[in-house]
């Protein structure tokens, strides 16, 4: 069996997501260069992060970090590109799981009910066979040991894609598209908002204004990525 897995890699080598070298035996989707040089926030340990500041004033946000700092040729990118565009799940995973171990020795996301992935639209999961926010949340999910509450959540109506649209234009592109479900179950509950990029922040300020809808929820936010500026 070893010398059968040594010849698989031989004729199709795992090279790492972030980086394109090949992987080492013992590493698996990121090599270990890599994930000592992704660039970490620390935003999940203080409180008054400029990501939290964003929503000063128009979203009660309990608490919001991004993972890491993203650049549009940075390894961060790589690992998003291959989630989103070229169907590589175990990108998700990695990063779901970097964000729950970070998680783990936050204060402010402690007590956490559920995690609640940004939902996309039924017809655009299906062109894309998933949607990466809840493979990010999987990973998450399996670090900290909390479950995804599944469809209280859902995208009711289709909208084009966020990129390259200006911040006013964002804001309109997204407004009142998520639909609350089940409310009964997140009732005094503590809640995890997942999503890939934090950007402008009007996806998560349309999600966060249906889930305020609920008596009692608290909601925090964890995404992989934001701007290093």
């Amino acid at each position: 069996m070893k010398l059968l897995n040594h010849l698989i890699n031989l004729l199709f080598p795992r090279v790492c997501a972030a980086c394109g070298n090949i992987l080492l035996e013992r590493e698996d989707t990121v090599c270990t260069t890599c994930r000592f040089l992704l660039p970490k926030t620390g935003y999940e340990l203080n409180p008054n992060n400029p990501l939290a500041q964003m929503f000063y004033g128009q979203m009660p946000f309990n608490a919001v970090m991004a993972e890491f700092f993203f650049s549009k040729t940075g390894k961060v990118q790589h690992l998003i590109h291959g989630l989103k565009y070229k169907g590589c799940r175990e990108n998700g995973i990695f990063l779901g799981e970097e964000i729950g171990k970070s998680l783990l020795k936050a204060p402010d996301y402690q007590g956490i009910s559920y995690i609640i992935p940004i939902p996309l639209h039924p017809k655009k999961e299906k062109i894309r066979g998933y949607n990466q926010s809840h493979v990010i949340a999987e990973g998450i999910s399996e670090v900290m040991n909390i479950p995804i509450a599944e469809k209280c959540l859902v995208r009711s109506v289709f909208t084009d894609t966020q990129t390259k649209k200006s911040r006013e234009e964002r804001w309109q592109n997204v407004k009142d598209i998520f639909e609350l479900k089940k409310p009964q179950k997140l009732q005094g509950k503590h809640v995890l908002l997942v999503d890939d990029v934090l950007t402008t922040g009007a996806t998560l300020m349309s999600a966060g204004k249906a889930l305020m809808q609920v008596e009692g929820i608290k909601i925090s936010v964890a995404t992989v990525a934001c701007a290093s500026n």
